[in-house]
């Protein structure tokens, strides 16, 4: 409920705002709306979000993938960690900006390139997070594990993953919002299509109701997203750890 009335409170100011203004860089609500039933009438919001979507799926996996493998090797073998953590370290503290604009002078502006940035941008924060969860592993669960001769696959699934499943949901949970946003600005810098293309030719023409159309408009589908998928995921990922405790 509260929250209901926070998104009412906000609406409430900006529609005043705009209405005191009267300024074409702060446009109304309804101007707003309107601008968001345009371009799906027109058919281009659609393919927009579902370009994006597609994106930021794909770099979301692939950054999850490869972050949860390092991050569990780094917290569990101390060599692993000597030998990656300084890298670890250099990704963390290189802007995104920086990683996309590499990414597309050294491999072009490709379709690989720009999920293949937005992945290596994310994919520090999984790394740490996972690792501090290997770090956490219950020694006593692993000599279980070992009395009773378990096999790798059956380690992973009754010992490994319920211990790590919370910091995966809060790997992913707090990555998607950054995925997201920087699948924008590598469309806004070298795409021909998505949400960020459209916001770039928004800010050309200073069209400023387009341009809060498209972006109110992926982020509520993010929103959704997190809604109907992220957080019934952390739910049972702590149900799940504690039903193996």
């Amino acid at each position: 409920m509260y929250g209901w009335l926070s998104s009412a409170l906000l609406l409430a100011l900006w529609w005043g705002l705009a209405a005191m203004l009267q300024d074409r860089a702060l446009p109304a609500p309804p101007a707003v709306l309107a601008a968001l039933r345009s371009e799906l009438a027109a058919g281009a919001l659609l393919p927009a979000l579902a370009a994006t979507l597609g994106r930021v799926v794909a770099a979301f996996l692939l950054a999850m993938i490869l972050g949860s493998a390092l991050g569990y090797a780094m917290g569990r073998w101390r060599a692993a960690g000597a030998v990656a953590d300084p890298w670890v370290t250099l990704l963390l503290n290189i802007p995104a900006l920086v990683v996309i604009l590499l990414a597309y002078i050294w491999f072009g502006q490709t379709e690989a390139a720009a999920i293949g940035a937005v992945a290596l941008a994310k994919l520090p924060n999984v790394v740490v997070v996972v690792r501090e969860g290997a770090r956490a592993l219950d020694p006593a669960l692993d000599e279980v594990a070992r009395l009773y001769r378990f096999g790798p696959l059956m380690r992973l699934r009754e010992v490994v993953l319920p211990q790590l499943a919370p910091f995966l949901a809060a790997a992913a949970r707090s990555g998607l919002a950054i995925v997201w946003k920087v699948v924008l600005v590598v469309e806004l810098l070298g795409r021909p299509s998505g949400v960020g293309f459209e916001l770039h030719l928004r800010f050309q023409l200073f069209d400023v109701a387009g341009l809060l159309a498209y972006s109110l408009a992926f982020a509520g589908v993010m929103l959704l997203v997190e809604a109907v998928a992220l957080r019934p995921a952390e739910k049972r990922a702590r149900a799940w750890r504690h039903a193996a405790a």
